[in-house]
């Protein structure tokens, strides 16, 4: 099994971020990378009005963070991940640390 951060949503998760940025994938900080088990095909970000499967879907989470904006990446058993957009305008969301983290 992969350590953490080399999970396959990291990397192509750090590439989109720094594009979307504008900014060097170096200077992006892995938060934390996790593999997870979604509640349905919403993969833990559901869009209003729109249906998703009621299954249990394996996929994965990470969470990097810019300056001081922290922006959260979900993917499926495809490992293609997707910025999960707060309602933020900047896209990101409020820093909320994982337990064990220490900013």
């Amino acid at each position: 099994m992969p350590s953490n951060d080399q999970l396959p949503i990291v990397a192509p998760a750090l590439e989109d971020l720094a594009e979307r940025l504008g900014a060097p994938a170096a200077d992006i900080e892995i938060v934390s990378a996790e593999e997870v088990t979604w509640p349905d095909g919403s993969l833990g970000c559901p869009e209003p009005g729109t249906s998703y499967t009621q299954a249990l879907v394996d996929g994965s989470k990470v969470v990097l963070r810019y300056e001081d904006r922290v922006f959260v990446y979900h993917a499926g058993d495809d490992d293609l991940p997707f910025l999960c957009a707060s309602d933020d305008k900047d896209g990101g969301h409020e820093m909320v640390p994982p337990p064990g983290y220490n900013s």
